[in-house]
């Protein structure tokens, strides 16, 4: 077989009967790259990744990939401006790989409300601490829809503070569940700083 320069292999069969030769191309793996060129392979997996921010921690980010492709970034807060990812209901959050737990639009906690993604319990960086009840969330109404109490109502920079969790205005959860339904929901949350 040969290629004819675009990476494709040329691939000759004679049609019964003809003498004439009929060309089909068959991709190759330089021509796609390795994840596409297997037939069947599975597609890239989904990551969120918060990155927090030392300078200000309610102005950190949360990031959508899928494979080495960056889809969105989305400002997040954590804590109360406390680096002290042990301080419980104060400071942010620690470092690691978070398992979701649970993904929700309609989450009815008694702080939380609306749409929210549960993320599994962890220890602090010091093993002081286990960080608990822990999510991505906003401030909404059990419906999504802003409501009258300051902890239902999105209105200005001061509402990225959480005790702790992940937190965006609800325009952009909304937005980042409609794209992780779009593209595939990741397992984990990864934390960095």
């Amino acid at each position: 077989m040969s290629t004819n320069g675009s990476g494709s292999r040329l691939r000759g069969t004679v049609a019964a009967g003809a003498a004439a030769t009929i060309l089909t191309l068959a991709p190759t793996v330089a021509a796609h790259g390795p994840a596409e060129a297997v037939a069947g392979a599975a597609a890239p997996a989904t990551t969120l990744v918060f990155d927090k921010n030392p300078g200000d921690p309610t102005n950190s980010k949360l990031s959508v990939y899928r494979g080495k492709k960056l889809w969105a970034t989305y400002r997040a807060g954590s804590g109360l401006g406390v680096e002290d990812d042990c301080a419980r209901a104060r400071g942010w959050m620690p470092n690691g790989n978070w398992k979701i737990k649970l993904k929700t639009r309609t989450y009815n906690g008694k702080v939380i409300k609306g749409y929210a993604v549960y993320l599994q319990d962890m220890k602090c960086s010091k093993g002081t601490v286990t960080r608990t009840e822990m999510f991505i969330h906003s401030e909404m109404n059990r419906d999504g829809s802003a409501g009258k109490p300051e902890a239902r109502h999105w209105n200005d920079p001061g509402d990225y503070e959480s005790n702790g969790c992940v937190k965006l205005n609800p325009t952009d959860i909304k937005k980042m569940f409609r794209l992780l339904d779009r593209i595939g929901w990741p397992t984990h949350l990864r934390v960095v700083s």
